[in-house]
């Protein structure tokens, strides 16, 4: 079985979507059944995927999709250029790492669209106005014309319920996103001039949801209170996005520009060596559709504190220390960090139901699942359909 994996987005850093499509990478190629995977990324993410991409495998190729920077020329190349490609590779399986638009029966094969949240509902604030219009008229489009909708947790497989009509929801399935143990972590802080100093470590992009100004607001409550060391920082990982000129502004208005490093641009080693080395892993989010960092960070041994969320509850059971949003979190928050440290810190904790065998058979056992209903041995079969333009192939 071929997939076509397309994970072309804006970002040329590590972001959620691009770790989401580089694991969905990963897991099928642990799987026997899987004869290709073809991973098409945009032209700014080529360094991206060589320093933090799957491992090379000669079942895996890499697609460079010729599209212009932008959302409007990667929306129509989505739309007009990505069911050639699939025809011209021969893909049993398209795979979407996250909604686009796509055409009704413009492919030759089932498609397949991950759904990570429902953000342009239920946080417009992410998008603003009138852009989140677009946004949910592009989820709304690449839901009811894709075949089948995976969603990466049971929160969002349940909210989905809210905003699209039974019919489309009958075609969703929750499969989990894939989270391992990192890999080796590297040696060097990747925190410029860190001489030792105990951190906090926030991962996060910066957008409303990921409620950053208010975790600024506690680790300045504890620097005030006296109620962590004198030393400690705080440390933010995460791409840049909306919220950047307000979270800078914070930073700068409390006082905290020797204690707060915003960070971006981490290869995987980095990320996982900050979640070894860090006193605790803090994630205030109001809403989230799946909560990587909670996952990475208790694989990794860290201690954790985060919001009182659906998403972290499915993900942390009892292995957090949660928080209730709202009048006095501030304090709350502060206080729970505060309680966390005063524990030992954690072994690393198992989660085989995330792992890539698991994940693979759910993903392949779909497919084959598809493959039946549309009649695969002959309606899916790609005939003469060669030399697509839209994206030059190579392998890594």
């Amino acid at each position: 079985m071929r997939v076509l994996l397309a994970a072309a987005s804006a970002s040329s850093e590590l972001s959620g979507v691009q770790r989401h499509a580089f694991n969905v990478a990963h897991c099928l190629l642990t799987h026997p059944e899987i004869s290709a995977v073809d991973l098409v990324v945009a032209p700014w993410q080529q360094e991206l995927v060589q320093n933090s991409g799957p491992a090379p495998s000669g079942r895996l190729n890499i697609h460079i999709a010729e599209m212009q920077p932008g959302s409007f020329h990667r929306n129509v190349w989505y739309y007009n250029r990505l069911p050639l490609l699939a025809a011209q590779y021969g893909a049993d399986v398209v795979h979407l790492a996250y909604p686009v638009p796509i055409g009704l029966r413009a492919f030759s094969c089932p498609t397949v669209v991950t759904l990570h949240d429902l953000y342009p509902y239920e946080i417009p604030s992410n998008f603003g106005f009138p852009k989140v219009l677009f946004n949910r008229w592009i989820l709304q489009q690449c839901l009811r014309n894709a075949d089948s909708i995976a969603c990466v947790s049971d929160t969002t497989y349940h909210q989905l319920g809210w905003y699209v009509p039974q019919l489309i929801r009958q075609k969703a399935l929750r499969v989990y996103n894939c989270v391992e143990p990192g890999p080796l972590y590297a040696m060097e802080s990747p925190i410029r001039g860190w001489t030792n100093e105990p951190f906090l470590l926030c991962v996060a992009q910066h957008r409303r949801n990921k409620n950053i100004p208010f975790l600024l607001r506690v680790f300045r409550q504890l620097i005030r209170r006296g109620l962590v060391d004198s030393s400690m920082q705080l440390m933010v990982v995460g791409i840049a996005g909306p919220e950047t000129r307000r979270i800078r502004r914070t930073i700068q208005r409390a006082g905290l520009e020797r204690r707060v490093r915003l960070m971006e641009g981490l290869s995987e080693r980095e990320l996982h060596w900050s979640y070894k080395n860090c006193e605790a892993l803090v994630a205030p989010s109001t809403i989230e559709g799946f909560g990587l960092p909670i996952a990475e960070a208790l694989l990794a041994g860290s201690r954790v504190v985060c919001s009182d969320i659906p998403a972290f509850r499915e993900l942390g059971g009892a292995c957090c220390r949660y928080v209730q949003l709202g009048d006095g979190a501030v304090d709350a928050f502060a206080d729970a960090i505060v309680a966390t440290l005063q524990q030992p810190r954690r072994s690393p904790i198992a989660m085989p139901w995330l792992s890539a065998p698991i994940i693979a058979n759910q993903y392949v056992h779909h497919y084959h699942q598809l493959l039946a209903l549309a009649g695969a041995s002959q309606k899916f079969r790609f005939s003469h359909v060669v030399g697509a333009p839209g994206a030059e192939r190579r392998s890594l």
